[in-house]
């Protein structure tokens, strides 16, 4: 039986006007991963997220494990929880069983993202031959086929496949006419980046909350690998903060929560009406921005 607090939907939480802070895991890969995720749940959980969710892969095993991890944090925590869902690589069938799983284990709550193939967001994006064209109409088939509240993806930087801000909020404003009740973005590392976003959506006529998302930058190596994966490098004034302290990954550690406490503030000042964390399945540098925001910001 849920509380009359989780009976509130997200839309429910954003529409009341208080901050929202929430956390992204992703499927673990092996034995020793999924109890390092639990632990990280477990580290988390008294922080009060308001929901939770983990990432849906772009291969069968991690959509797997993903819908059992959502699945198990529906049934067996008092967590509100958002079941992840792509259109990439799969039939409308395919789909449609797993809105169903996630609707049948008590999941509420749907991320509807296009996904990007198996190579990353810079590869082509292949229509499944008995699939979906793009995330607007995975939104509309998750509401078609259950009573959920349903968030999608939203980009401060241009999606590097058209390389065009402009296009990027219409699609939006089309998800969120289509039924999508809030946004969660991509990764940004410029407060401007996110705020231009939201400027641009507004002027299309569209209030569909954009909530931004904060990755911390707690190992040197994650510069590289985030530049090959997103198809846009990190911000020169942050990765030469990195680079200013890279011998010592304790002080890199330091440098990439307080870059990230400083985004979080500077978007939070500018309206943003919550924070989304990718912890990235560790819960040290996350509690850490949290806290100080919370403390920042009385």
């Amino acid at each position: 039986m849920t509380s009359p607090e989780l009976d509130l939907t997200v839309a429910d939480l954003l529409s009341s006007g208080r901050t929202t802070y929430s956390f992204e895991f992703f499927p673990p890969r092996a034995r020793e991963d999924a109890e390092k995720l639990w632990q990280t749940l477990a580290h988390l959980q008294p922080l009060g997220p308001d929901f939770v969710s983990v990432t849906y892969g772009a291969n069968g095993s991690n959509r797997d494990r993903t819908l059992a991890i959502t699945e198990r944090l529906a049934r067996e925590s008092s967590l509100r929880t958002v079941g992840h869902l792509t259109c990439a690589s799969q039939s409308r069938a395919e789909l449609v069983a797993a809105i169903e799983a996630y609707r049948d284990s008590g999941v509420r709550h749907v991320l509807a993202i296009r996904g990007d193939m198996p190579g990353g967001p810079t590869q082509p994006w292949i229509r499944h031959p008995e699939g979906l064209a793009n995330a607007t109409e995975l939104v509309r088939l998750v509401r078609e086929t259950g009573d959920f509240c349903v968030g999608v993806g939203a980009f401060p930087d241009p999606h590097p496949q058209a390389l065009d801000a402009a296009l990027d909020a219409r699609l939006l404003v089309e998800k969120a006419e289509a039924g999508a009740s809030f946004a969660i973005t991509q990764l940004f590392f410029r407060p401007e980046s996110y705020l231009a976003l939201v400027d641009r959506v507004r002027a299309l006529g569209c209030d569909i909350p954009i909530i931004p998302g904060i990755m911390p930058i707690t190992q040197i190596g994650q510069v590289t690998r985030f530049a090959e994966f997103s198809g846009a490098e990190l911000p020169r004034e942050v990765v030469s903060r990195l680079e200013a302290v890279a011998d010592d990954p304790k002080a890199v550690r330091e440098v990439g929560v307080d870059v990230a406490t400083e985004l979080s503030l500077a978007v939070l000042d500018g309206g943003a009406p919550g924070l989304h964390f990718y912890t990235q399945n560790r819960s040290l540098a996350t509690r850490a921005i949290f806290q100080r925001v919370r403390e920042a910001r009385g």
